[in-house]
């Protein structure tokens, strides 16, 4: 069987733009973003709970990810789950009253922190602390606390029911 130079080319190319598209499908899927120089600030924040945010999820303000969870830990001391925030430099302006929340991306999409400007005129700057935070809504509190709160409207409606009415004078 003789080989041609074209084909030779072709299977090189096509393996080529084969690792090209899982590399990218990596960096998508990792969340990762991989750059030469350190331009980002860092932020922290102490949620009681995170649900199931991850690091490497973004951080978003108006709905533009301006940063990335950097790492998450535990305080032994506070008992708060301990978040720090890359921010990139170039939303170096967030005002410091400012708060960051824990929401889902969509039904059953991941979660991630949507930060709302506060009013200051003084900025955060890196390594300062969000004081302002709302943790992530646990759909399983949600389902259980509407639930218990029918079963206690059911019984007080029971109750209310079979009461004996009161005799009349």
């Amino acid at each position: 069987m003789r080989h041609s130079r074209a084909i030779d080319v072709s299977t090189g190319l096509f393996v080529l733009l084969g690792l090209t598209a899982i590399v990218f499908l990596v960096t998508q899927i990792s969340n990762r973003e991989f750059s030469l120089g350190d331009t980002s600030f860092r932020l922290r924040a102490q949620y009681e709970n995170i649900g199931g945010l991850k690091v490497g999820a973004p951080v978003k303000m108006a709905g533009v990810t301006i940063g990335r969870v950097e790492a998450i830990g535990y305080d032994m001391k506070q008992f708060k789950a301990v978040v720090t925030l890359r921010i990139d430099r170039q939303y170096d302006e967030i005002p410091n009253d400012s708060d960051a929340s824990i929401f889902t991306a969509g039904l059953l999409g991941g979660q991630y922190i949507g930060i709302s400007p506060g009013g200051s005129e003084e900025y955060f700057k890196d390594g300062d602390q969000v004081e302002f935070v709302q943790d992530a809504i646990v759909l399983e509190n949600l389902i259980s606390k509407y639930m218990f709160s029918q079963a206690a409207r059911e019984s007080e409606a029971k109750a209310g029911a079979g009461a004996a009415p009161e005799p009349q004078k």
